[in-house]
């Protein structure tokens, strides 16, 4: 007796789910965060533009030059942009269950996917934020820099790669401890003022560098300005210390995700 013949769905599985629904979820994120609110992208220019201009303006009341080159706003650029890449990627990734677990109901869509999502929208529109505004700094500024983009290529992947990594464990553990959002807030306060985003680490003192090293932001923002002053050399960055923290942190959080996904979901 012969079997029945396939059907379409099972002749011809779905190629491709997992880049179809990411990219529905990156659109579906853009509508929600962009596209209600007056002004749109153009907000995702004007806070970081605003931010830095608040820094530049207000250091330049107080000092001469910034530690490096003669441009403050640059200086403060070349931190604030990569510090701001980390912190938006592990904010927004930290809450992407949240964010989609309607959707996440669905067989088709999974926690991943959701991550994915948050990660590549959010990466995209930070670099195309900085490339805007330092591209604009650089055309209205004497600042005489020398662009070493294989320095800060190496700097946005390694920005990225930390903030994947504290964004999954996160994710894990605020949704397994509500509590943990609210301590991490706080834990993390500080971290804008010991990241370098005002200072360069070879200007502090010698007690305070054995302790502000093991900050990996530290390392970025050191490199993020080796690739704008060709005279800074940044021997203390570890390209090796910045990527075995943010693998281990990725790897915990996506241990915890693929063992706790359904209680977390199920919250």
């Amino acid at each position: 007796m012969s079997s029945l013949p396939p059907s379409p769905a099972q002749a011809k599985p779905r190629r491709f789910t997992t880049v179809r629904t990411v990219l529905a979820l990156v659109l579906r994120e853009m509508s929600t965060r962009y596209g209600r609110t007056p002004g749109g992208y153009i907000w995702a220019i004007l806070e970081p533009l605003g931010a830095i201009l608040v820094l530049s303006i207000g250091f330049s009341l107080v000092f001469r030059t910034p530690a490096l080159g003669t441009s403050f706003i640059l200086f403060y650029a070349t931190g604030y942009l990569p510090f701001s890449l980390y912190q938006g990627l592990s904010n927004t990734i930290s809450k992407a269950t949240n964010f989609s677990k309607p959707l996440l109901k669905y067989p088709v869509v999974t926690w991943l996917d959701a991550i994915l999502a948050r990660f590549f929208l959010n990466s995209l529109t930070e670099i195309l934020v900085s490339i805007l505004l330092l591209s604009g700094i650089l055309s209205m500024t004497e600042s005489r820099a020398v662009l070493n983009l294989p320095s800060a290529v190496e700097a946005v992947m390694l920005s990225m790669l930390l903030g994947l990594g504290v964004g999954v464990l996160n994710c894990a553990l605020m949704g397994l401890f509500p509590l943990w959002e609210m301590i991490w807030s706080i834990v993390t306060r500080p971290l804008f003022l010991a990241s370098g985003v005002f200072f360069l680490f070879d200007d502090m003192p010698k007690f305070a560098q054995e302790i502000l090293w093991y900050n990996p932001l530290i390392h970025i923002i050191g490199l993020a300005r080796t690739g704008f002053y060709a005279t800074y050399t940044a021997s203390y960055v570890s390209h090796v210390y910045v990527v075995g923290v943010s693998l281990t942190l990725l790897a915990m959080g996506l241990i915890l995700m693929g063992r706790y996904h359904r209680d977390i979901l199920n919250r």
